[in-house]
């Protein structure tokens, strides 16, 4: 009848640093990959909380800058606009543009070259960034962009018109 309370302590040790971990957001790591014009902290990884599949982290980007094209190898990545206005450019020759603001998730398929750009002049672009495995690759490009970016609207799959 009722709770065995003899139970061990061997139990509750296991999950005490194994299980869920909260990171505060004034501890995040910037000693990870970078790219100019962004600073990336890491919060989730392998190296700080065991993080098998997947990395997360901030990213931000100062007023009226751009950071410089880049892809993330063979990873998936989800950009979370937290505060600002967000302007991505992708493609070849960053041939291909959209914007993104507070509340807006933009996905990266993986090897897709990109810049990211903050669109305010005033105000910092503010962002949460998921990344589909635990290495935080980063491979800086080198890309004369072309000069007018074509916009893509964003068509749902489900729900076309």
């Amino acid at each position: 009848m009722g709770h065995d309370h003899n139970h061990t302590h061997e139990h509750d040790a296991k999950w005490k640093h194994d299980g869920v971990r909260v990171i505060p957001g004034n501890s995040l790591d910037p000693n990870t990959a970078q790219t100019p014009g962004m600073d990336r902290k890491a919060a989730i990884n392998a190296a700080r909380v065991g993080a098998q599949k997947l990395w997360a982290g901030t990213v931000h980007i100062h007023p009226d800058a751009k950071t410089g094209a880049h892809h993330h190898g063979a990873l998936e990545s989800v950009i979370f606009v937290v505060r600002g206005k967000a302007r991505m450019r992708w493609g070849e020759k960053l041939e291909f543009t959209a914007e993104a603001g507070p509340g807006d998730f933009i996905f990266i398929p993986p090897y897709v070259p990109h810049q990211e750009i903050n669109a305010s002049r005033d105000e910092v672009l503010e962002c949460v960034l998921v990344r589909s495995d635990n290495e935080a690759v980063v491979v800086n490009l080198d890309i004369e962009a072309a000069e007018k970016p074509e916009t893509v609207p964003w068509i749902d799959p489900i729900h076309k018109a």
